[in-house]
């Protein structure tokens, strides 16, 4: 199964600093919800197991993350694979960065994923409602941390 998602989202913090903080894979796993644990293995990537609740596929799956920042371009490119319970989840999304006035930023992003397994049969509707709620906790994450 596959699934597209994009969308614009305002972070009310200077485009340096919400730069500074997409480019940091600590912040970035933080910011994701449902994570039992982390592991930072490079300066722009991370391990993280996840919490999955969708409809009878229950169980944790495994993720490698890896975050592609283009600075010339303004814009982070991510890509997520792994999977568990005998699903494979493969995502790559992206966002352009630009400034919103002084102290706000307006990241334009967008996502394609691939799903294959038990996980998929739960039905793209299903699907993309989580994915909906992953993204909204995401960003509200990266806001709240941005505003301490």
């Amino acid at each position: 199964m596959n699934l597209s998602w994009d969308g614009e989202e305002n972070i009310p913090a200077a485009k340096a600093t919400v730069w500074t903080f997409i480019n940091d894979p600590a912040k970035i796993a933080g910011c994701l919800p449902d994570v039992e644990s982390t592991a930072i293995t490079g300066s722009s990537s991370f391990d993280a197991v996840v919490r999955v609740s969708l409809g009878p596929v229950r169980g944790k799956f495994k993720f490698k993350v890896s975050l592609a920042p283009q600075a010339d371009r303004n814009r982070m490119d991510l890509k997520v694979s792994g999977g568990g319970l005998g699903s494979v989840v493969d995502l790559a999304a992206g966002a352009d960065l630009a400034p919103a006035g002084e102290n706000a930023t307006t990241l334009k992003w967008h996502g394609d994923a691939s799903i294959r397994g038990p996980a998929a049969t739960v039905g793209g509707r299903v699907l993309d409602a989580q994915a909906h709620r992953v993204i909204g906790t995401t960003f509200e994450n990266v806001k709240k941390a941005l505003s301490v």
